[in-house]
């Protein structure tokens, strides 16, 4: 794989590897209950699920800036997003122990496909790094995604709020969701090594209590959803809970289109109900995730998916 990485105090550098010879970087794991150095591949040729050629520019900052990502096309990215994090499963042996991953972005930006491509591809190349630790042992899936959608607030709490009709006209605003007991279901997993945590039936327009388990032989989960890194009160917090904090990044009225196809070909919205939700909640929304960008350890550049 052939990288492009720069910084503001270097020049531009390329890099091609063979899978044999990964470039390393020192990563500090910011959880206090790990925190560590270790060096691990910053990305490596993920074998067959790339071409021969795949280049992955990645744009290294100063410290505590932002390492930028991006490639020719989303596949791309998410093979070498895949091969940073199996390494990183690899280094964990106890199973109590999670690598936690923060993905945030606006509505629209392409989290949950991010998230669950990643994760598909971090546990199709397990078995091959399984295999060369112990052949005599079938490698489980290591990693899963653990959607926010799950942390909204019920409907019938809606209805309870001073304005239900306010409330239910900008649900997926920040304070239509549980940040509180998201943060206690990170906690629970931190602390057991396990969590069942809620999903959500867009179908019913509720939570399903339980629908979700992260197990011990989960060793790397990613977390989605739009406000996980904002710095506000309890979300400050939840945020806190994060090995490693990625932002994707979208172009914003890409963004909003993209949420009103999905209004008019998925919920069955008209064509006018759609565009006057778009302005009248996800774009604000969506306005809202952006400021949290800047808390980001790692931004996506996100194209057409």
């Amino acid at each position: 794989m052939e990288l492009s990485l720069s910084s503001a105090t270097s020049r531009a550098h390329t890099y091609t590897s063979s899978p044999a010879k990964f470039q390393t970087w020192d990563c500090y794991f910011p959880s206090p209950s790990r925190a560590r150095r270790i060096a691990k591949p910053l990305f490596a040729q993920p074998g067959a699920l790339s071409a021969k050629h795949n280049p992955v520019k990645v744009v290294c900052c100063l410290k505590r800036e932002a390492t930028v990502v991006e490639g020719r096309s989303m596949h791309e990215v998410y093979d070498a997003l895949a091969a940073r994090l199996v390494p990183t499963a690899a280094a964990i042996g106890n199973p109590n122990l999670k690598y936690i991953v923060g993905l945030a972005g606006s509505p629209g930006s392409g989290k949950s496909t991010t998230a669950s491509e990643v994760v598909r591809r971090v546990n199709k190349l397990w078995p091959q790094k399984a295999s060369a630790l112990d052949s005599q042992v079938t490698p489980p899936e290591v990693a899963a995604v653990l959607p926010m959608d799950g942390f909204h607030l019920y409907r019938s709490q809606l209805d309870a709020m001073e304005n239900p009709e306010e409330a239910h006209a900008r649900r997926g605003a920040p304070w239509t969701f549980n940040p509180e007991r998201l943060l206690e279901s990170l906690k629970t997993l931190r602390r057991e090594g396990s969590v069942y945590a809620p999903s959500f039936d867009h179908g019913v327009g509720d939570p399903v209590e339980d629908d979700i388990f992260v197990t011990l032989q989960h060793k790397v989960v990613i977390v989605e959803g739009n406000y996980l890194l904002l710095d506000d009160g309890i979300w400050k917090e939840v945020s806190s809970m994060f090995d490693e904090k990625w932002f994707l990044e979208v172009d914003i009225d890409k963004a909003m289109e993209r949420v009103r196809n999905r209004h008019i070909l998925t919920a069955g919205k008209p064509p006018d109900v759609a565009k006057w939700r778009v302005e009248y909640n996800d774009r604000p929304n969506a306005v809202t995730v952006n400021k949290s960008r800047r808390n980001a350890d790692l931004i996506i550049k996100s194209i057409d998916y």
